[in-house]
């Protein structure tokens, strides 16, 4: 007998098509993810989910992972961009500390630190040198040949030292009101910082979606031959989506020192590459390279800031903290990989056969395979 549309052999609830487009959605899991840590941190502070008005402003937990995670939004905006062409850049966190330590020593030495030209000619400073070091990146790419995570690691290693000749390895303290708006202000009620990387990330999404630069740019990442035999030229791609990638890294940078109010050549930035790498990944773009999400990249990062949160909320160790981190980044890849869920019905399955195929009917056992 047929069994019935909801249910398969031996009563097994089968999805019905739409909750399996649901569920294969290549957003699913993320949003999911950062749902249930959500959800998580209400059992342990029943106001978490609260927002408040205050001033004219909006305040509150979900205001704060907003705030805190813009820098890192934009950092991973630019990796998604770089790993979809089968690379890597993992000297974001040196261009983040060398912007922010550009920025603030130019405005600290100013002779009128608070006016917005100061502020102005100190942000076009960071990101022109920023977009240099996005250059020298892509140069030695695609036109040198060298291995991007090698590329990427000299810079990575160099421009920490950068930020701290700039610096004089202190931490310059700097004041300005203008500055201060960039990534400590408010905009509208919200978070300047926010409306800002929502509004790069609309940008990045416009140009890569409504224009043939996202098709190209997986297609060099995707199959480099195809691409090359129908006349892309790949080596323009590559070193545009470095330069973005490291101009992106300056924005935050210039969020980051803003909200503080100073540089820190030594900290500012540090393994944020790391982190920016598993929101990609969460996000589900794959480091082979291809096909990219830049919403699955926005809520993968969401979902290490609300870790970051939960950590804290929870108060979990500082020394134990990375280990914390880890191991709930390894379960949420888990969760996504379509290998990993495939197998745990096959697990069930075996130990769930009914008595019929127990007794060696071999039509039944056709039957628990092929439901």
């Amino acid at each position: 007998m047929t069994p019935p549309d909801d249910t398969g052999a031996g009563g097994r609830p089968v999805r019905s098509p739409g909750t399996r487009r649901l569920v294969g959605h290549r957003l699913f899991w993320p949003a999911a993810v950062l749902a249930a840590l959500l959800v998580g941190n209400v059992v342990f502070t029943h106001d978490f989910l609260a927002v408040r008005v205050q001033n004219g402003h909006l305040y509150g937990s979900l205001i704060d992972i907003l705030q805190f995670g813009a820098p890192l939004i934009l950092v991973s905006l630019g990796m998604t961009l770089v790993i979809a062409t089968r690379g890597i850049d993992l000297s974001v966190g040196s261009t983040v500390a060398i912007a922010g330590a550009l920025a603030c020593e130019h405005i600290a030495t100013a002779k009128d630190p608070g006016s917005p030209s100061t502020v102005l000619s100190a942000i076009a400073l960071a990101v022109g040198v920023a977009a240099a070091i996005g250059l020298l990146n892509g140069f030695l790419v695609a036109r040198l040949g060298v291995q991007p995570i090698v590329a990427t690691l000299v810079l990575m290693v160099a421009g920490r030292g950068v930020a701290q000749l700039i610096t004089d390895g202190q931490i310059i303290s700097v004041s300005s009101s203008a500055y201060k708006m960039i990534g400590g202000g408010y905009w509208l009620t919200l978070p300047f910082a926010v409306l800002l990387a929502a509004a790069l990330v609309a940008v990045t999404s416009l140009v890569t979606r409504r224009t043939a630069l996202g098709l190209l740019i997986e297609s060099v990442g995707g199959n480099p031959v195809a691409g090359r035999l129908v006349g892309i030229r790949a080596a323009g791609l590559l070193v545009t989506v470095y330069v973005v990638s490291a101009v992106c890294a300056a924005v935050a940078g210039l969020m980051i020192s803003s909200n503080v109010s100073s540089a820190d050549g030594n900290n500012a930035g540090l393994w944020i590459e790391l982190d920016a790498i598993l929101a990609v990944v969460i996000g589900g773009t794959a480091l082979t390279g291809g096909r990219f999400s830049l919403g699955g990249t926005v809520l993968g990062a969401l979902v290490i800031q609300t870790l970051s949160t939960t950590i804290y909320t929870l108060g979990v160790p500082p020394e134990t903290t990375l280990v914390f981190k880890a191991l709930v980044v390894i379960v949420v890849c888990l969760v996504q990989s379509p290998a990993f869920r495939a197998r745990l019905p096959r697990r069930r399955r075996a130990s769930a056969q009914d008595p019929a195929s127990a007794a060696g009917d071999p039509t039944a056992r056709r039957q628990e395979v092929h439901p």
